[in-house]
């Protein structure tokens, strides 16, 4: 019989399918809000620099408010494969649960994606906020490329700067806001500033548009390894991080998300 520690709570996973799904359906309605044809933010605010940071500060704060909500108590709000990832790299998960957790996440991106479809015109025009690289050709993608490579590497080496120090670990969630805001202000028309392969995906199923849609996946999981190397091989790692969360770090009732 296996022992408890090698099963997969299966809560666990209904909580990363759940967050991932809130994130794609509140997040991706701020960027349809945002950049829709017809937008009232438009109207307002008409430069788009502009409204990109806001875009970015509040999909950020969407995912902080996941992270400290009841959801992400239970699995730790993950809610992207590469930061599961990165946590089965530190040794803080074993491998059928990140398997899971990854599955969740693509399945409850979609399932997040499909209300946009109530956005009608103005989703449409901006395709349900899919991401694709920001120029045509292989200079386009390479670009994209590196894009998501660095911004899921500023999105990791953030991660860990919070989580291994006492003081700070407490405020991790107030990281995204801040962190989004600018990545997205500046990368964003290189890529769409994605971070999150489950984030690429769920718009894409409901698109049908896959355009460099690998690119979604290696750059952010090449900037989670990067982002894991640096860390174990810099002064970072004096400190260890403690646990495969972002937020309520002493509740972990089936003792799988703090593996030694």
């Amino acid at each position: 019989m296996a022992s408890r520690k090698k099963q997969v709570p299966l809560g666990l996973l209904l909580s990363e399918f759940i967050g991932t799904a809130l994130l794609l359906v509140f997040g991706l309605s701020i960027v349809i809000l945002n950049f829709g044809a017809g937008s009232p933010v438009a109207e307002v605010i008409p430069s788009a620099g502009l409204r990109r940071l806001l875009t970015g500060f509040f999909f950020g704060s969407t995912g902080a408010l996941i992270a400290i909500s009841p959801v992400g108590k239970h699995s730790g709000a993950h809610i992207n494969p590469v930061v599961t990832l990165a946590f089965w790299w530190m040794g803080k998960m074993r491998a059928p649960l990140v398997g899971g957790y990854m599955v969740a996440q693509m399945a409850g991106a979609v399932a997040g994606t499909l209300p946009l479809l109530a956005w009608g015109r103005m989703g449409r025009s901006v395709e349900w906020a899919a991401t694709v690289p920001g120029a045509p050709g292989a200079a386009g993608t390479g670009t994209a490329l590196l894009g998501e490579t660095a911004t899921t590497f500023a999105l990791v080496v953030g991660l860990f700067l919070f989580l291994r120090h006492h003081r700070l670990r407490g405020f991790t969630p107030l990281l995204f806001p801040f962190l989004y805001a600018f990545m997205v202000w500046l990368e964003a028309p290189f890529s769409g500033t994605s971070t999150n392969p489950a984030r690429s995906f769920g718009p894409a199923v409901v698109s049908g548009i896959w355009q460099g849609w690998w690119v979604y996946w290696v750059g952010p999981v090449a900037g989670a390894a990067l982002a894991v190397a640096y860390y174990r091989n810099s002064w970072l790692c004096r400190l260890e991080i403690k646990m495969a969360k972002l937020h309520h770090f002493h509740h972990d009732p089936h003792g799988v998300l703090n593996q030694k």
